[in-house]
């Protein structure tokens, strides 16, 4: 699994899709961070996105790497995590939110643990 991790960072941005009704949405991120066989994404409690993890939990992400055709799938169940410490270190090892969320301490900075991962890398 750490490979994963290493590819996903490989290449920058990553897509990230939810069900929004009956239909997937995918928008992109570039924040991601992995403890033992779980990873863990960010986001805004205000946004879309957060709503619909909250409805419902299935969520896939998929990454490219730029100037190949090699390509990772993860899909997976999110689930909301609360977790101060948890949330710190998003923000230590994705230095790029502490734009968006001044602390871990935000009311609105969601971290999203993903569970359960089936990961497919295609070269």
């Amino acid at each position: 699994m750490h490979n994963v991790l290493e590819f996903i960072k490989e290449c920058g941005v990553f897509f990230v899709s939810t069900i929004k009704g009956t239909k997937p949405q995918t928008r992109p991120f570039g924040a991601i961070m992995q403890i033992d066989d779980n990873f863990f994404i960010s986001t805004g409690k205000t946004k879309d996105v957060f709503k619909q993890i909250v409805k419902n939990p299935a969520i896939q992400i998929v990454a490219l790497k730029p100037g190949t055709r090699q390509w990772i799938r993860i899909s997976g169940k999110s689930i909301i995590i609360e977790d101060i410490e948890l949330k710190q270190r998003m923000i230590e090892e994705n230095p790029i939110l502490a734009k968006r969320f001044n602390t871990a301490y935000d009311p609105n900075f969601a971290l999203i643990k993903i569970t359960n991962c089936i990961y497919e890398i295609f070269k």
